[in-house]
């Protein structure tokens, strides 16, 4: 079997529109929730969310081109082309046909159908794009890329709701270490921030409203956590077969050793009680990447700042890990982000490579009243200092999704 390692990341994030900027920001414990000002939320009870900002399409890619993509595949493509650029793929080192694509996104082009559906109210039938249906759907930002770098591999466009990133990753880790390409890039994006979905979310009592504090709306664990805040963006990363990575004496960032997939079998929307889909995902990717419990070092939290679930995923933790799930750090990025839904677990994966890199571990932040049922080290409000070998990163997704993926600091 291959060994499977990150070469490359590209992120567009309410942290910045770069890795450094992105990990920067998440080490000083900085949040991207603002006030939406991209549409009117008046009559909205949630008015808050982590938005993209500074993100020109028309200036990155061109008018015509920008115009034909939704904004979900327009982050996921810039995501891209930084995670190539940051892997120095030449086209010479590439053979085309092991190169594959694994993006996935959990809502797609909502925002262009919301457009093209004003047009047909208003102008009628024959004023609806044509490319409204291949702008919507949610395998475009696969096929976008896979266009962009002539990728003829395996493309695949999972929808796991929001374990989408760690199903990318995980399972183009699956197909590179039995041989089934080189290259893969993986991950997920989001562009959902709409009118309609912010109005869904608020109305099935989901969302934060603490729309006077923004930066303090998105708190894990905390006692005075009252729901998820919206975000957007992409995060992918270039997953290669270390023969293939070594070959062209490529800059390796970290390993990925094990994937785990589970499902809560439980609810549409509301995570297990008592954590058991996320057990078995955690139970399952420790397995699949031969470690035990207390070989991990750190965990990347779903966490999301909702009462249930962030109770149900420490339980899930106490579960696995027993006695050391209290030694363990485990840090909430969704704390300074926001819920960046389909592209969370790229985005974190992404944050747990340069965790691992830099020996840090960053905070949740706004943990000022721990929740009596969270009672695990979360590394409250500040940036640590750690020696780290073996990170887990959980997402949960809708539906009772769960995918679990485990990273290793690279070592020959």
């Amino acid at each position: 079997m291959e060994r499977v390692v990150i070469t490359g990341t590209g992120i567009i994030s309410p942290l910045g529109n770069d890795t450094a900027a992105f990990w920067n920001r998440m080490v000083r414990g900085e949040s991207g929730v603002a006030a939406i000002d991209t549409f009117d939320t008046a009559k909205h009870k949630s008015r808050i969310a982590g938005l993209v900002r500074d993100f020109d399409a028309e200036a990155r890619f061109g008018r015509k081109e920008a115009r034909r993509m939704d904004r979900f595949c327009q982050y996921a493509l810039a995501a891209a082309e930084q995670a190539m650029d940051d892997a120095g793929l030449s086209q010479a080192e590439l053979d085309r046909e092991r190169l594959g694509v694994y993006v996935g996104s959990g809502i797609g082009g909502i925002q262009t159908l919301l457009e093209q559906h004003t047009v047909l109210r208003e102008r009628g039938p024959d004023r609806v794009s044509p490319t409204l249906v291949p702008m919507m759907i949610s395998n475009m930002a696969a096929a976008m890329i896979s266009m962009r770098f002539s990728a003829y591999g395996p493309t695949l466009s999972p929808v796991t709701a929001c374990s989408i990133g760690n199903t990318a990753i995980g399972e183009a880790m699956r197909l590179i270490r039995y041989g089934g390409a080189d290259v893969i890039i993986a991950g997920g994006a989001e562009a959902a921030l709409t009118d309609i979905a912010l109005a869904s979310f608020s109305n099935a009592t989901a969302l934060s409203t603490r729309n006077e504090e923004p930066t303090r709306a998105s708190r894990p664990f905390d006692a005075q956590r009252d729901g998820f805040v919206m975000a957007e963006g992409a995060g992918i990363l270039v997953l290669e077969s270390l023969s293939h990575a070594q070959r062209r004496n490529a800059r390796i960032y970290a390993e990925v050793i094990g994937y785990g997939a589970s499902s809560d079998a439980y609810h549409i929307v509301a995570t297990h009680p008592e954590g058991l889909g996320a057990y078995l995902a955690m139970k399952s990717a420790l397995a699949d990447a031969g470690i035990q419990p207390d070989e991990v070092d750190v965990i990347s939290a779903h966490a999301t700042s909702t009462d249930v679930g962030d109770k149900s995923e420490t339980m899930a933790i106490k579960k696995l890990f027993g006695a050391h799930a209290h030694r363990i750090p485990v840090t909430a990025n969704k704390s300074m982000t926001g819920h960046m839904l389909g592209a969370a677990g790229g985005a974190e994966a992404i944050a747990l490579v340069r965790s691992l890199q830099e020996g840090m571990i960053p905070p949740t932040i706004n943990l000022e009243e721990a929740d009596p049922a969270c009672d695990l080290d979360y590394v409250p409000n500040e940036a640590r200092r750690a020696d780290m070998q073996v990170g887990i990163s959980n997402s949960f997704g809708f539906g009772g999704h769960n995918a679990v993926i485990v990273l290793k600091k690279y070592a020959e």
